[in-house]
């Protein structure tokens, strides 16, 4: 009783995250695991993500680290604010505790985006009819399970209808979850061809030039939050109006104005990095293969490849170095333009956001430094009440980066000049990460065909 009580004081005095007498054994048997702030989240969840469980048997000096890494895979969960631990050892036997702050978890987010690929794209054009708006209402762990919920009803220049479901687990003892989703898309103009490694955009007068819609379902096999690796079976189906045909009649390929297609798709992820939202230390891995199979020989089948590996490394207390690359292969007899998408979408060179590099395959490149310039784990908002929103991190980053990418087009390649070409981008950024995982950046970028700028973007760059 007094060792307990010692614990507490202890714990009140340093503050820090992790308290703990020395255990007088070489080994002690797991008693009891205790979990703290888990109003919304089910026990059996959280457990089922630790390493260790009661009745194991852990040598002393494995205990800490131990501790600590099962600390990380329940922060990484992106389901709590902070997560800590404490431990009591008496006679041979360690009782553990996680403590954690649940954050809020069913939250509609206002849509106001830019229709074009990015926003850099959008400013060179200041066409304010070019923008979406709408409600995304996304419930994260629904029912305590760490199900996620997510429903997209979008207005504007694009018309957008989507619907998911995740679900970790369908199976808890083989590790098998599952996720649905459905959408329909619709827009008042289309990139109908690429001129320059620009896009040409065609607007309707009336009716709608693209109309896209799919369904899909995966199995997932989830060995913890870090390891995963699944198999997905989805449904399309697109149309064009004849207009689109007309302009350019290799769209689908044989001026055809409609397909369907299924696509199986198998992908592996191993995310050990130490923070999914701006990592530092760590490393990324994530491979697939995906088949398309068109129905009513509405198209050629293709067979894409891809792959992605970054490492993070910490050069000292502030600095810290990242490296990555990933590539694709697409392989087909024929290919249609609307599947020539390789660098300018969600992969690009940095210093090339204004333009667009189809391909059949590419090679992406990027490294950078970054120094820590500001790292505060919580502002206390006094005037809120509820610790779900009153403690907000703030932490700001200086970040020098070089790109490298290759784009192999032996397809709609002619009047492309950055196709088949090595592609270099370079500069300096500010990188802001706060509230609920958010990064925003501005960076100052040069590019080998002497193009420079500030862009802005909303998300990790690797």
């Amino acid at each position: 009783m007094l060792r307990c009580i010692f614990s507490v004081l202890l714990l009140f005095i340093t503050g820090v995250n992790a308290l703990a007498i020395p255990c007088d054994v070489p080994a002690v048997v797991v008693k009891e695991i205790v979990l703290e702030g888990n109003e919304t989240t089910k026990a059996p969840v959280l457990l089922q993500e630790l390493t260790f469980a009661p009745g194991d048997t852990v040598p002393v000096v494995e205990l800490e680290p131990l501790l600590q890494e099962n600390r990380k895979r329940l922060l990484n969960l992106r389901l709590f604010h902070h997560v800590s631990y404490s431990y009591v050892c008496e006679e041979g036997l360690v009782q553990v505790q996680f403590e954690m702050q649940e954050r809020f978890y069913l939250y509609p987010i206002p849509i106001f985006d830019f229709a074009d690929r990015n926003f850099n794209a959008w400013l060179e054009k200041k066409d304010w009819s070019r923008i979406d708006y709408g409600l995304n209402l996304v419930w994260r762990n629904f029912r305590g399970r760490n199900e996620e919920v997510r429903a997209r009803v979008q207005r504007g220049f694009n018309k957008r209808l989507e619907l998911s479901y995740r679900l970790p687990y369908i199976s808890r003892r083989y590790n098998i979850g599952a996720e649905l989703s459905a959408a329909d898309y619709r827009s008042r103009t289309i990139s109908y061809n690429v001129i320059n490694n620009r896009q040409l955009f065609y607007e309707q007068e009336e009716g709608l030039p693209i109309k896209r819609s799919y369904v899909s379902g995966a199995l997932i096999h989830r060995q913890s939050v870090q390891r995963s690796e699944g198999v997905r079976l989805s449904y399309y189906q697109e149309s064009i109006s004849d207009s689109v045909v007309r302009l350019n009649p290799e769209y689908y390929t044989h001026s055809q104005g409609a397909r369907q297609y299924l696509r199986l798709e198998l992908y592996k992820v191993i995310n050990q990095r130490n923070n999914f939202a701006y990592p530092l230390v760590g490393s990324y891995f994530e491979a697939g293969v995906a088949q398309t199979l068109f129905l009513h020989n509405s198209g050629s089948p293709f067979t894409t490849v891809r792959a992605k590996y970054v490492k993070y490394s910490r050069l000292s207390d502030k600095y810290f170095y990242m490296a990555g690359a990933e590539g694709q292969l697409r392989l087909a007899k024929e290919y249609a333009f609307a599947d020539n998408t390789a660098l300018g979408y969600r992969s690009y060179v940095r210093g090339y956001e204004l333009y667009v590099i189809g391909g059949q395959h590419y090679g992406l490149f990027k490294q950078g430094l970054t120094r820590s310039l500001l790292d505060i784990k919580s502002i206390k908002l006094k005037f809120i009440d509820n610790p779900k929103f009153n403690n907000i991190p703030l932490a700001l980053y200086l970040n020098a980066f070089t790109d490298a990418g290759y784009v192999v087009a032996n397809e709609f390649h002619q009047h492309n000049p950055m196709t088949n070409r090595l592609l270099l981008g370079g500069g300096l950024g500010l990188h802001l990460v706060t509230f609920y995982d958010a990064v925003f950046r501005l960076e100052y970028t040069l590019s080998r065909e002497g193009g420079r700028g500030f862009y802005f973007s909303g998300r990790f760059p690797f």
